[in-house]
């Protein structure tokens, strides 16, 4: 009986995530996850809300660093590779999310340890699954760079975040000092969904899994519309029963779709 490699253990893995993802789905459809706007009690002991952000998040930049500096790779020779191109997109997300996106929020409630716990290992795991294949596993010929796949994904990856910034930007900006609830936000995506932000986000992360081709990051992008999506949903339901004057033609999640 053959032993298990790294290689075996991290394809296992991948595909894991994709039963995950749609495990998650299917329970984010039933019960909606306990933070942000939908905190409440039962959930057990809570933290700080930065501090929580910044130590879920920060493994998805943290561990490839790690896996660059410590494990090395075949793609680390001192000149710019698709691979290396590959993995900045990933780290700049990832240092955005954890070291800046943190500090600037506003009015954000606790967030449950098991959801801390929940966001900490995926991000982990993900972290090191992506940074490893780019790192070691996969090589992209030089040719890569010409390849409409690639230019496709950095396209969509970066007007995504874009997007997603902007979208964050709005959200922070819809309460004046001292002013409290919920108000319904408006400016560029939020015109056509109710989750600009959320869709943003997961545009960023298709365009990485195409500009990979690769089924680990395929994988987390469908991983990152399961999750997102659904909570997409949630938002888009609080918004309609709450709210008398919300725009009855914004869709949830995807502009014109759903």
């Amino acid at each position: 009986m053959r032993v298990m490699d790294e290689l075996d253990i991290l394809e296992f893995t991948w595909k894991g995530i994709i039963f995950f993802s749609l495990v998650t789905a299917v329970l984010q459809l039933l019960i909606t996850a306990p933070y942000g706007r939908f905190s409440r009690s039962g959930w057990g002991f809570t933290m700080d809300p930065r501090f929580t952000w910044v130590m879920q998040e920060s493994p998805s930049f943290l561990v490839p660093l790690f896996v660059a500096g410590y494990l090395g790779g075949d793609q680390l020779k001192g000149t710019l590779t698709p691979n290396i191109v590959l993995l900045s997109m990933f780290l700049l997300h990832y240092f955005q999310r954890s070291f800046f996106y943190p500090f600037v929020m506003k009015g954000s409630k606790p967030v449950p340890v098991v959801v801390f716990l929940m966001a900490m290992s995926f991000c982990t795991i993900n972290g090191y699954i992506q940074s490893r294949y780019l790192l070691h596993y996969y090589s992209y010929s030089h040719q890569w760079f010409y390849d409409p796949r690639l230019l496709i994904g950095i396209v969509l990856f970066l007007f995504g975040m874009a997007i997603n910034i902007h979208s964050d930007t709005v959200l922070r900006n819809l309460r004046k000092p001292n002013e409290t609830g919920y108000k319904i936000p408006k400016g560029g995506f939020f015109e056509l969904v109710s989750c600009a932000n959320y869709f943003g986000e997961t545009l960023e992360w298709w365009g990485f899994g195409v500009a990979c081709w690769s089924p680990p990051a395929l994988t987390f992008s469908l991983f990152t519309t399961c999750m997102l999506g659904t909570r997409a949903l949630s938002h888009h339901k609080y918004y309609l029963e709450k709210m008398e004057d919300y725009p009855k033609d914004r869709k949830a999640f995807i502009p014109f779709i759903c």
